[in-house]
């Protein structure tokens, strides 16, 4: 079996001491595919350099609405370049309510211009819509998306949304931290995302699992706080199979159908 992670920061500093090792062990435990995302200027050489040298790494390039503010002048060009630099996802992009002291219209202004990149070039979009899943559709709905679709990373919204998101393009991520105890409510929607848009992620190395479905315990050596270890993956599987009631390798060839479909063309250009 293959797995795949459609959404982590493989590249994040926090890493750099274990990097080659984490990698190691995703490779031992067959992860196939790994979608790296860049969250602002500063990390995308990162990304590319981590594309460059693991060929099982999908890079994506975008600006996080949390690193809108302060954006150099020039960067969309800078992303640009970025995007012609190697076959690669726009990513992660997004709106944002969680956090209360970015300026709203400065993130969907910055969301919609790489929203525009990624339908003129027609590249995967991973989207960050934390507590804005509702204005989200909004802007979907209004504007040209790509016509392979989008990810929308960690959803975390309601039931009645999932149809008018996939009709737009959409497909829905989960990640291991909804297997924990008090996120039954999120995790539930998960048993009713259609299987043909239903894909997994770690966002490692944030959004840890439950402890005892942890497979690999991993902590920062700077501060001793722990870490979601990128092959706990296999984990995320496990218990989405479990929820769905379908056995593993199904799961295991839904998810890589899905990520064709999103992602196939793409990788074609690899």
């Amino acid at each position: 079996m293959a797995y795949i992670d459609a959404h982590n920061h493989l590249h994040e500093e926090r890493f750099d001491p274990m990097r080659e090792d984490l990698i190691k062990e995703c490779l031992d435990q067959k992860v196939q595919w790994s979608v790296v995302n860049g969250s602002s200027p500063s990390d995308w050489p990162q990304v590319l350099e981590l594309a460059r040298k693991n060929s099982f790494v999908v890079p994506s390039f975008g600006v996080h609405p949390w690193h809108c503010t302060a954006l150099p002048a020039d960067w969309k060009d800078r992303l640009l370049t970025f995007l012609d630099a190697i076959p690669s996802g726009v990513g992660e992009v997004g709106i944002d309510g969680w956090r209360k002291e970015f300026d709203p219209e400065l993130q969907e202004r910055v969301f919609l211009e790489q929203l525009q990149i990624a339908a003129e070039r027609d590249l995967p979009l991973s989207i960050h819509g934390l507590r804005k899943w509702g204005r989200l559709l909004e802007l979907l709905t209004k504007h040209p998306r790509p016509r392979c679709g989008f990810l929308l990373h960690s959803y975390g919204g309601p039931v009645e949304m999932i149809e008018p998101f996939a009709k737009l393009g959409g497909y829905f991520s989960c990640p291991g931290f909804f297997l924990k105890p008090g996120r039954e409510m999120k995790l539930r929607v998960f048993a009713e995302i259609p299987e043909d848009r239903l894909l997994l992620e770690t966002d490692a190395p944030d959004q840890n699992l439950p402890e005892d479905l942890d497979r690999y315990t991993l902590t920062s050596p700077s501060d001793g706080a722990r870490l979601n270890h990128p092959a706990n993956i296999i984990a995320v599987y496990a218990g989405v199979a479990a929820l769905r009631n379908v056995p593993v390798p199904g799961l295991v060839a839904q998810v890589e159908r899905n990520f064709d479909s999103l992602f196939g063309g793409l990788l074609s250009r690899r």
